[in-house]
């Protein structure tokens, strides 16, 4: 598993996120809840289609990391959640999908999914050990943590 390059390209997406200008994550309109996907039974496409089609995240990746993992904004005045904490972005990636735009290295894995909330890792690893997910949990920053779902 390739676990500490792909945290590494994880941090990187967090941070194009956390220079992008915070006018595009505005008051919110609604709320939705994505913890149950979390659980890591899904995959890319399901996770991220859902999303779009429900016009909970913008339709285009707002970046694309080497590894393929595309990074989408929540959509204007949407506010998504996980475990009651803020989304801050959604990832995702599947192999030949035309959802996601491919990036210029080795894909992360067949399929990948996930967001970056604002919460410390120590918390999320609870509350995903309690739905039983055996996702990737990174501390990006000490109140600011990746979550990622992937293929094995």
């Amino acid at each position: 598993m390739r676990v500490p390059r792909q945290v590494s390209k994880l941090i990187r997406v967090v941070a194009v996120v956390a220079l992008a200008p915070f006018g595009c994550l505005s008051t919110s309109a609604y709320a939705s809840a994505v913890e149950e996907q979390l659980n890591c039974k899904s995959t890319g496409h399901v996770f991220i289609s859902a999303l779009m089609q429900s016009g909970e995240i913008q339709q285009k990746p707002m970046h694309v990391e080497k590894n393929s993992i595309n990074a989408f904004r929540p959509a204007r005045g949407v506010k998504l959640t996980a475990f009651d904490l803020p989304v801050f972005v959604v990832l995702g990636y599947e192999k030949d999908d035309p959802l996601f735009k491919p990036g210029k290295g080795d894909p992360v894995a067949d399929w990948a999914y996930g967001v970056v909330v604002t919460g410390t890792s120590d918390d999320v690893r609870d509350r995903l050990h309690q739905i039983g997910s055996d996702a990737i949990v990174h501390e990006v920053t000490p109140v600011m943590t990746a979550i990622l779902c992937q293929a094995h």
